[in-house]
């Protein structure tokens, strides 16, 4: 076949697909995110028509033209429609953009005009498809934003991602995974399977380091518990690893991994969080004594907490008497991240004998330092790499690859790679927690609240990983918001058999304030008060305490405050939308649903605040130089994953030193390029390193001008500097001759993640809900942003729209399907993440804040555009049919039963 014009003449293995043929001869721009057709990330023009490449088998492609994304354009020269998913900025970890554009590419007009028909086969976790549509359609606007450093590079698939360099001798792991829920291992004869072709070592419990860990990372390794091993002899939920086959080839591996026989004592299992709870219920880590870091594991719990301040009785009885008391039982489902770069990692050792893991990892000097505590190797012996993460939203915030193939290099002393499958993402990687919310919300007839109260129950799985923290988070800035006298918290996290949950965009947030919002929305009817007005009346104030079971004490603080804006904007965007027959449901596809009687339309609201740092520590340090050839470089440990950590890095770094972006050059991700990073996460990325940075690019300013004002015998203060060189007058000397005379500068640069300030968010939603089925269709969606100084007005629009989307999905659709353990929505086609067709232009609106703890008076806004989607949502139906839908995701089944439950 000729791949990009270029003859490639080796035969394709027996069953081998194109995706894994053109891969393995270089052309690794065509992506793997699904094995099944499903996402589009792998598609290439076959003889120019578009293909899923994972779906061809290669020897069918034997004689065909093949066309990748770097066959359209190159960085230098890009094809039209990179040009154009540049400008309109659709992509941001870019995983799936090859595929994307090289299939937008081959539409005609009357494609592109059916385009949710056109583009259903490829998928984008990240976006919002906003960006995507304009750059398709071509109906961007350009605005003053700086682009991504990366942008040409995504566009033509030349950017590396982690699997995307891969040493040529690496040996390929399969995973034996766990049949049972529960149960020891007795016996396990790898004999078989080491002796089979190809085989370099088989991997069990017995070649464990014997040290606990936590697969969830904190810069306190303490706050998670202590429970996992690399190799269990017990293994605790279904697919659980048992064995790794290392073997010269993955077929080779999986060939193997059939050969092991190992004989199982199967226990009790629980699969219910409120059950596990129970006093007689089976015990997930009852093997574990009581030294076990472990809050108490014989009552299968993790983490609990059980907080008053006031008195929510009096609170409650109050109200019974002269207002509104609302109660209700709220659920949140089991929700997959669906990044689509699986987890992955590569491992071998350099010409220096250190251990290096090249890893799709948020937390590259986390899963460092962890490393090396686990097998006991000096941390300066190890290095972590990530390059380029396709995607993450919490995931990647865990160690689940990385041990395996680091055990496997000291094992053989040879390159090891493991990368997940989708199924492996579906049926053994931590998801979102599921949870039980109860809600008790009280006021008096003016609206003000007297009680607030919650009982939460989470699903943490097998293992604790994330588990108290998602619960302390959750539980807080939900909780916060609002002024109340008499608050109480209960919650409880419990150890099931399930597959393991983790960390999730929101961080608990999401599941606490579904059911906060939806029983306040329910209060403001009771008493006859608009939902925006009722929350004017009761959220926190500038001056006011952060109270959830008790009173911060901490360092959080108002370093800015746009709620009320927020509330106003988002409010002011609706009453708007009243008049726009599209957004009314006057004139939806030229038919007035508000005229036919099977459809209802309704509107909702919901508030949202998150702290922009995380607490209990996150810190970044930093290193800016300028080179003898006079450019800039910036090293930083935040790894990017389209959060778009890198782009504003950049930005504040130029406006430091008075230069362009493009001036600057970006090292990160990489644990030999600072002391260290905490890790991009809690949407720390901005708000700490760029912190940091901007203070040492600040200092690297002060110094050049200093050695240039002395090279022209002038004074500081009276001159210049800018991205040139130092000026006095008309002299000038530039950056290059300012290296030179100095012998380099170097500066480096610190921040502890303290204080920390408040973000908040406020959606709105107008719906249509069809009575007969139940569907609901957005009409109108809102969010108001307080996002402080909007560095990059695109980027931060294109983070509030992705995140929108994202939560529309776990709101309406998503929901991972277990039975008795057994993940069975193990592929994207049984698991509905958007498309598409599936989001809608989310119009959003930025409060005009200044931040007085963040870089240049920006807040973090990655998270928190997600969490008050799904309350909204609700609202919006319950406004709309007079029904209210407890548990999520409100699928068409769940709103018609709620209709038919009240007519």
């Amino acid at each position: 076949m000729k791949v990009n014009g270029r003859s490639v003449d080796e035969d394709p293995r027996p069953g081998q697909c194109l995706r894994t043929y053109l891969r393995e001869h270089g052309n690794v721009e065509v992506k793997k995110g699904c094995d099944s057709g499903d996402c589009g990330a792998c598609s290439v023009l076959v003889d120019g028509h578009v293909q899923h490449s994972c779906l061809v088998p290669a020897f069918r492609a034997t004689d065909a033209e093949i066309t990748t994304v770097a066959g359209l354009g190159t960085p230098d020269h890009l094809h039209p429609m990179q040009e154009r998913f540049i400008a309109s900025a659709g992509f941001q970890c870019g995983f799936c953009t090859a595929g994307m554009v090289l299939t937008a590419s081959s539409f005609d007009s009357e494609r592109v005009a059916d385009l949710e028909r056109s583009i259903k086969g490829n998928l984008c976790r990240c976006t919002g498809y906003r960006g995507i549509r304009e750059a398709i359609c071509g109906t961007g606007t350009a605005d003053d934003s700086a682009r991504a450093p990366a942008g040409a590079r995504v566009v033509t698939g030349t950017e590396r991602y982690t699997m995307d360099e891969i040493p040529t001798d690496a040996g390929h792991v399969a995973i034996l995974g766990s049949p049972h829920a529960h149960a020891e291992i007795v016996s396990i004869d790898t004999t078989r399977a080491e002796a089979a072709p190809g085989v370099r070592a088989v991997l069990t419990h017995r070649d464990d380091p014997g040290i606990a860990f936590s697969t969830a990372r904190h810069h306190s390794r303490t706050d998670d518990p202590d429970d996992s091993r690399v190799f269990d002899r017990r293994v605790r939920y279904t697919g659980q690893r048992v064995a790794a086959v290392i073997a010269d080839s993955l077929t080779e591996a999986h060939r193997a991994v059939a050969l092991i026989d190992v004989e199982y004592t199967i226990l009790d299992a629980v699969f219910d969080p409120i059950e596990a709870l129970s006093a007689d219920a089976p015990l997930v880590h009852g093997d574990k004594g009581a030294d076990a870091r472990i809050a108490d594991p014989a009552r299968n719990l993790v983490a609990e907490v059980h907080g008053e301040v006031g008195d929510v009785a009096a609170g409650v009885a109050a109200a019974e008497t002269a207002g509104a008391v609302i109660r209700g039982a709220f659920q949140t489902a089991r929700v997959q991240h669906a990044h689509l770069e699986t987890h992955g990692a590569v491992a071998w050792r350099d010409d220096d004998g250190r251990y290096v893991i090249r890893s799709s990892t948020q937390v590259p000097f986390l899963v460092r330092d962890e490393l090396s505590y686990i097998f006991g190797i000096d941390r300066e012996q190890v290095r972590v790499v990530a390059p380029r993460i396709g995607g993450a939203f919490g995931a990647k915030q865990e160690l689940i690859t990385e041990d395996v193939v680091l055990l496997g290099v000291l094992r053989t002393g040879r390159p090891v790679v493991w990368e997940l499958s989708r199924t492996d993402q579906f049926t053994v990687a931590p998801c979102r927690h599921p949870m039980r919310v109860d809600v008790t919300v009280a006021a008096g007839a003016d609206g003000i609240l007297t009680a607030l109260a919650v009982d939460v129950v989470s699903d943490a799985g097998a293992y604790g990983n994330h588990s108290p923290g998602v619960m302390f988070h959750g539980c807080n800035e939900s909780v916060a918001l609002y002024r109340c006298a008499n608050k109480r918290v209960d919650a409880r996290t419990a150890y099931t058999n399930n597959l393991p949950s983790g960390a999730f965009r929101g961080y608990g947030l999401g599941q606490i304030i579904f059911g906060i919002e939806s029983a306040l929305d329910d209060l403001a009817r009771a008493l006859d008060i608009d939902p925006f007005d009722l929350r004017r009346r009761n959220v926190v104030v500038p001056g006011d305490d952060f109270v959830a079971w008790e009173v911060e004490e901490g360092d959080l603080d108002f370093g800015s405050y746009g709620l009320d804006q927020c509330l106003t904007l988002a409010q002011d965007a609706l009453r708007s939308g009243a008049t726009v027959p599209e957004k009314s449901g006057t004139g939806v596809d030229g038919v007035d649903l508000t005229a036919d009687p099977t459809w209802r339309v309704g509107e909702g609201m919901a508030a949202s605040m998150i702290a922009t740092i995380p607490p209990r520590g996150h810190i970044a340090d930093v290193r800016v130089e300028l080179r003898p050839d006079g450019t800039y470089v910036a090293s930083v440990g935040t790894a990017e994953f389209g959060n778009g950590t890198t782009t504003v890095h950049a930005q504040l770094a130029a406006d430091a030193l008075r230069t362009r972006p493009t001036a600057i050059t970006i090292r990160g991700g990489d644990t030999d390029a600072v002391g260290h990073d905490t890790g991009a996460f809690g949407s720390a990325g901005t708000v700490v390193a760029g912190s940091a940075l901007q203070a040492a690019c600040r200092e690297l300013a002060t110094r050049i001008i200093a050695v240039g004002a002395s090279e022209l015998g002038a004074d500081p203060g009276d001159c210049t500097l800018d991205g040139v060189g130092v000026h006095h007058g008309s002299a000038t000397v530039d950056l290059a001759a300012i290296a030179a005379a100095a012998g380099g500068i170097v500066v480096d640069g610190h921040h502890d993640g303290t204080p920390r300030s408040v973000a908040f968010n406020v959606q709105a939603f107008r719906v249509a809900v069809h009575l007969p089925t139940g569907r609901v269709r957005i009409l109108q969606s809102i969010q108001a942003a307080d996002a402080g100084v909007v560095l990059n007005p695109q980027q931060c629009r294109g983070q509030v729209e992705g995140g929108v989307v994202q939560a529309i999905g776990s709101a309406l659709y998503e929901e991972m399907i277990l039975h008795d353990g057994v993940v069975t929505t193990d592929i994207f086609r049984n698991y509905h993440i958007p498309r598409l067709s599936d989001a809608p232009d989310t119009e959003v609106y930025f409060a005009d804040t200044y931040d007085r703890m963040g870089p240049s008076g920006a807040k973090s806004m990655s998270e928190s555009p997600y969490n008050p989607v799904a309350p909204a949502l609700a609202n919006a139906i319950r406004d709309a049919v007079g029904a209210r839908v407890y548990q999520l995701p409100m699928n068409p089944a769940r709103v018609w039963a709620a209709l038919t439950a009240n007519p």
